[in-house]
């Protein structure tokens, strides 16, 4: 297979992700959004609130991590942020997928997207620590604005978000702070239980 015969291969298969569903609604509380949807969100939110990066960081580098955090999923699905069970084997799931998806590349593409998506897993560079924030704080958005719907729907308490969020402010302690005004109202309304 050519170069860009490995490429374009890649590319039909990445559309797979416009398939996997998650829990989430949209802003509209229609539909649940897919994959697809999620990371052009985080992009979009990395172009517009890189400002609020706790550390200077470099926003293309954020966008190419939070556009192939979710790669993994076509192979290992979509697991439910509060969903106990299978956090537990979700490791394990996306690293296989991760051996197959990226590894249909060719090696110098595929070694730099494993790379991204390995960086974005390990939290531990700024950009990182940006790229999952903005991947905890989207989720709370958009239930905010669908009246808790997602979090009433699997019964989600206060103490699972706020462990969920635990590194949340490393990346940006403002869209935190931001965030937790969110919680606390929804706490309030009932939409999140204590």
């Amino acid at each position: 297979m050519t170069r860009l015969e490995q490429q374009m291969q890649f590319i039909l298969e990445v559309d797979r992700l416009k398939q996997i569903v998650r829990q989430t609604y949209l802003s509209g509380a229609d539909r649940k959004e897919n994959d697809a949807e999620h990371s052009w969100h985080l992009a979009m939110m990395a172009c517009l609130l890189g400002e609020y990066a706790n550390e200077k960081v470099d926003v293309l580098h954020v966008i190419k991590m939070v556009l192939i955090h979710d790669l993994v999923e076509i192979d290992a699905g979509d697991t439910y942020a509060y969903d106990q069970a299978g956090n537990e084997t979700k490791r394990a799931r996306e690293v296989l997928a991760a051996d197959r998806i990226f590894g249909m590349l060719p090696k110098d593409q595929g070694a730099e997207l494993r790379n991204l998506w390995e960086e974005f897993e390990a939290g531990k560079t700024p950009e990182a620590k940006f790229a999952l924030a903005l991947d905890k704080v989207q989720p709370i958005l958009l239930n905010d604005c669908t009246d808790g719907r997602a979090w009433a729907e699997h019964g989600v308490r206060l103490e699972q978000i706020q462990k969920r969020n635990a590194r949340t402010p490393e990346g940006s302690k403002q869209l935190w702070e931001f965030c937790e005004a969110l919680i606390e109202r929804n706490v309030e309304k009932g939409r999140i239980r204590r």
